[in-house]
């Protein structure tokens, strides 16, 4: 099947181009219609999703589109969902990501949900990222491995590295300063 790319003449003219089309399209996951690419803060304005083409049942064509960047937030806690993890873990680059799975009827996660936000005040060099694991982000949840909640999984360089179950603030902590100091 042939792809056929479509770049604005303002994306061309601000260097967009050296993306080949081979390189965009590998990028475009069976699973997913969008996906977003990360470009440095001084190209923000040059930001780009990649959508496959929905006209009738023709879906040869990808359609390339202006949108804005996912901005990675620290000192808080970022919720996130099926839609949003992967670009902020993504964007986060070399920034360690704490991800708080969590659902709505536990109660260990409720009582650790302050002390959470309290560790994102502290840390003002780590990403903390809160997942609802209901039945939207289910699957999502399940491709991270969730067993049990609340679970924290630990994210360097888009890789997990560690996890913690169970509502231990003191063992987050520990996972975030064992990471920290490699």
């Amino acid at each position: 099947m042939a792809t056929q790319l479509q770049i604005s003449s303002r994306f061309q003219q601000n260097g967009i181009m050296g993306l080949s089309s081979t390189s965009l399209s590998s990028c475009l996951s069976p699973k997913k219609s969008d996906v977003f690419f990360m470009i440095p803060k001084e190209r923000r304005e040059n930001s780009l999703v990649m959508k496959k083409n929905k006209k009738g049942n023709d879906k040869k064509g990808l359609l390339c589109s202006k949108v804005d960047t996912v901005e990675v937030t620290v000192g808080e806690v970022t919720e996130v969902d099926k839609d949003t993890f992967w670009p902020l873990v993504n964007a986060a680059a070399e920034k360690i990501v704490v991800l708080d799975m969590y659902t709505q009827w536990c109660g260990p996660c409720k009582i650790i949900a302050p002390k959470f936000k309290e560790l994102a005040q502290k840390y003002s060099d780590v990403v903390f990222l809160k997942l609802d694991c209901n039945k939207d982000n289910k699957a999502l949840a399940q491709e991270l491995g969730i067993k049990v909640v609340p679970t924290f999984k630990i994210i360097k360089d888009g890789k997990i590295v560690n996890e913690v179950t169970g509502a231990k603030i003191e063992r987050i902590v520990s996972a975030i300063e064992d990471i920290r100091s490699t």
